[in-house]
């Protein structure tokens, strides 16, 4: 039983099903829903680490291979689902300020593709200076178009999805039976996961005292102008992503409000004036939308992968904050060698937390 169907729960639920076991996903609210406030459908969409020379080898390790995975996916769910996951190959257009030597350091290292260029070259503006970075590589996905994919394939493949579900704080016990919902009803299974991102705190706070997680808010705006960018843009924690079909996103915030998922009109003039100042045309194009999803945020992007310390077959999945979508593939596939007993591409200790 996989506790919390956003990306990283439908994610290793995939990796279970083709390992050749059965799954049943327990969702707060609705899998691949648009409305719930979490951060699987609400998220930009970019398939790298943002800046990754700034984060640990063991952030980095979960990251590495995203981009292929991903590629590799949208084709099997588009062949095998009919739908469409928008996966691009947009690049990643890093305007002032940054490290610069660190920047280059590490897409060296890494063999990463990395330019330096003018950013008026790119009909962008830095306010910064010109001297902006350009990797040509990186790619984005449409998160609510991969959700709406991968639940329709978990459909496919006899996954039982409890949706509407909410579960009771666990209590300490040896060894974990059955998990009782708020209703009353008492939940089997032989292996349980939690992958309930920000809300995962509240489920473990009884059994996982030093689980590091709480609810962090981050606002988006769309707009969707005569002449859009043709990359994605980013600048001192903003980014700017055009979609395929025309449309583009500029956020995102990060807000410690608990769990309000409400959006602000402080936070919307402060993400249109960043919009503005990088793509003046702006300026005469409407805000389409503005929302917020709730990220898992936890000390250095470290998320918990582990087995749980003294219930034995409780095991953990959560903790991804701003990055569940580059962790997702390598995150289901170490989770699912911990449960199954069978031997980790990489290495363990970072990932477990809750020691």
């Amino acid at each position: 039983m996989i506790v919390g169907g956003g990306i990283v729960g439908c994610m290793t639920a995939m990796e279970l099903v083709n390992k050749g076991h059965r799954v049943t996903i327990v969702e707060r609210n609705q899998i691949a829903s648009q409305t719930s406030g979490e951060s699987s459908w609400a998220g930009g969409g970019i398939i790298f680490p943002l800046l990754p020379w700034a984060y640990s080898e063991s952030v980095n390790a979960l990251t590495a291979q995203s981009a292929d995975f991903y590629q590799a996916l949208s084709e099997r769910l588009l062949t095998e689902t009919g739908i469409d996951a928008h996966f691009e190959q947009s690049g990643f257009l890093l305007l002032p300020e940054f490290n610069a030597t660190a920047a280059q350091a590490w897409c060296a290292t890494n063999h990463v593709p990395a330019h330096k260029v003018q950013a008026s070259s790119f009909n962008v503006q830095s306010l910064s200076g010109e001297d902006a970075l350009w990797l040509p590589t990186v790619c984005q996905i449409r998160p609510p178009y991969l959700m709406q994919a991968m639940r329709k394939w978990l459909e496919q493949h006899h996954v039982t999805m409890l949706e509407h579900t909410q579960l009771m704080p666990l209590q300490e016990t040896q060894q974990l039976q059955e998990w009782q919902t708020t209703t009353g009803e008492k939940l089997q299974a032989d292996q349980f996961i939690v992958t309930s991102g920000a809300w995962s705190f509240e489920l473990l706070k009884e059994t996982s005292a030093k689980l590091n997680i709480k609810p962090m808010r981050g606002q988006i705006l769309l707009y969707k102008p005569i002449n859009n960018l043709e990359q994605i843009v980013y600048r001192e924690g903003f980014y700017m992503i055009p979609r395929r079909d025309g449309y583009l996103l500029a956020g995102s915030t990060l807000e410690d409000v608990g769990f309000d998922t409400g959006v602000t009109e402080t936070v919307r003039d402060e993400l249109k004036r960043k919009a503005e100042a990088i793509m003046p045309t702006l300026i005469d194009s409407p805000i389409i939308k503005h929302w917020s999803g709730l990220r898992p945020g936890t000390p250095e992007n470290l998320p918990t992968i582990s087995a749980h310390p003294t219930i034995k077959n409780l095991f953990l999945n959560t903790g991804h904050f701003r990055y569940g979508l580059t962790m997702a593939p390598a995150s289901a596939r170490l989770i699912a060698a911990l449960v199954l007993n069978e031997p980790p591409h990489i290495a363990t200790k970072p990932y477990n937390c809750v020691q």
